[in-house]
């Protein structure tokens, strides 16, 4: 299958390149519908979490990170672009198919890249899809894909994947979504912290 094939050829050009470091993967679970959402802070972070995963992840992206070459790769890991702005219902509908199919779907709930590196808010309605698919999610946390910020020669890339966090069974409310969404956000910052703390 083409996906694992280059799937393990950036693995070895990420370990290589960006000394990429991997940990958590034990908290993907290995079946069943599953979000993982992530902050956001290069154009890389796509195709390193695509490559940290250990499961075919799909992406909902913002349309403008589909450029030349780059698209074409988020294309081959499973992305798939979304219009910012309102509501893209054809992304959103892909996006509700691929957890009802029991797949993953990677998600960047600040909606937009960090550009100092710090996380931002969750834009509304980021864990809508995994809500309404009881999906499992796992925060992650991505450090040193911001090449230029990092300032070295020989950058070091990590991925941290974190403990899932699962919805409660019945109905789910704006204020259950609202409190999942401010769980997520402060697990993605204890990550990103343990990341900053490491050095």
């Amino acid at each position: 299958m083409f996906y694992d094939l280059l799937k393990k050829i950036l693995y070895v050009v990420f370990k290589v390149l960006l000394r990429l470091e991997i940990k958590g993967e034990e908290n993907i679970p290995l079946e069943g519908a599953l979000v993982i959402a992530s902050n956001h802070i290069s154009l890389l972070d796509p195709p390193v979490l695509g490559v940290a995963a250990t499961r075919k992840v799909h992406f909902m992206a913002k349309k403008e990170l589909f450029v030349p070459v780059l698209g074409t790769l988020y294309r081959y890991l499973g992305a798939f672009p979304v219009q910012r702005g309102g509501a893209d219902r054809a992304a959103i509908k892909q996006g509700l198919d691929i957890l009802r199919n029991g797949h993953t779907l990677a998600i960047f709930p600040e909606g937009t890249r960090s550009k100092t590196g710090l996380l931002g808010k969750a834009e509304p309605g980021a864990l809508m899809m995994a809500g309404k698919t009881d999906a499992c999610i796992v925060p992650a946390c991505v450090a040193g894909t911001d090449l230029l910020r990092s300032g070295r020669l020989w950058p070091k890339v990590k991925v941290r994947f974190g403990a899932p966090l699962y919805f409660p069974e019945g109905k789910l409310t704006k204020e259950i979504l609202r409190e999942h969404t401010d769980t997520l956000m402060e697990r993605i910052a204890a990550l990103q912290k343990e990341l900053k703390d490491e050095g």
